[in-house]
């Protein structure tokens, strides 16, 4: 397994959003995020992913979020996702650890190759709604072949299905990292053998994801049920229809954690949300802390 893989074993990824206030970055805030991250318990995090809007921000933007991060996490793992060459070369000079490779449909192993020459890349299976392209067994096995890629992130949304067609094919690559993105199913996604959790559902109440993660790996099935049970509630509230509304519901969990200021929590590009909705994702965030003691 690549170095930077077995970094990441058992390990939580918060893919992180970007904090904005009347449309215009945030930097304080998102200095403040970066800082309340560094004292959990998380393997590493992903910018520039969809939950941090990486397609649309600028390069400066870009710049200031990866830096606010890796001066944050100098010792952990910092992915940053890449839909080109640009990105990954952005990447590689802000220091950052991988790349996730976001879907390409004409030529995905050369698009693989090409960015995985800048960083150790994790490939990327993404639901087609969002954006993704469905990779078949052939494509899938071509991708994990190439030395350049470490593993893969699956993001179906909720087909389990395809989750474990995606897991059966990890089977054949060992020494590949199987990498869940699946709020929606995270405990059963770490049954079906992903070693590590690259997910949205991350940026807010990390602690308990990442103690999900641990009682897998050692086998505390007690533990891992009743935390298993805190993710889907607070995934029911945060990962529903219009689905894009999630960026920003996870930006109100994460101030409703304490990681943000409550009126740092813009997504300029999702949809427009009702309160009510804010009002349940800080219930379920408070409940769960109550529930973890």
């Amino acid at each position: 397994m690549h170095p930077v893989a077995a970094r990441l074993v058992d390990g939580l990824i918060p893919a992180v959003p970007v904090p904005f206030r009347d449309a215009a970055l945030d930097a304080a805030a998102q200095t403040r995020y970066a800082a309340w991250m560094a004292a959990q318990p998380v393997a590493g995090v992903a910018v520039w992913s969809h939950t941090g809007r990486g397609p649309h921000l600028s390069a400066e933007q870009r710049a200031t979020v990866l830096a606010a991060w890796r001066e944050a996490l100098p010792d952990r793992v910092v992915v940053a996702g890449a839909h080109d060459i640009g990105a990954a070369i952005a990447a590689r000079r802000g220091g950052a650890d991988a790349v996730l490779v976001f879907p390409e449909g004409r030529d995905p192993v050369a698009h693989h190759r090409r960015l995985g020459r800048e960083l150790p890349a994790l490939a990327f299976y993404l639901y087609e709604r969002a954006g993704g392209a469905a990779y078949d067994d052939a494509t899938l096995h071509a991708i994990l072949d190439l030395p350049e890629v470490i593993g893969i992130k699956v993001a179906t949304l909720d087909s389990v299905m395809t989750f474990q067609r995606i897991a059966a094919v990890l089977r054949a690559h060992p020494d590949k990292l199987l990498v869940t993105g699946e709020d929606r199913f995270l405990g059963y996604s770490l049954m079906m053998g992903a070693r590590a959790a690259l997910v949205g559902m991350g940026a807010a109440l990390p602690d308990l994801q990442a103690a999900l993660l641990r009682a897998r790996a050692a086998g505390d099935w007690a533990a891992f049920q009743r935390l298993s049970a805190l993710a889907d509630r607070f995934a029911q509230v945060t990962f529903i229809e219009p689905m894009e509304g999630y960026v920003r519901r996870m930006l109100w969990a994460a101030a409703a954690d304490g990681a943000l200021p409550d009126d740092a929590c813009d997504d300029p590009w999702g949809p427009p949300l009702p309160g009510s909705e804010r009002a349940a994702v800080g219930a379920v965030v408070r409940d769960a802390r109550a529930a973890r003691g």
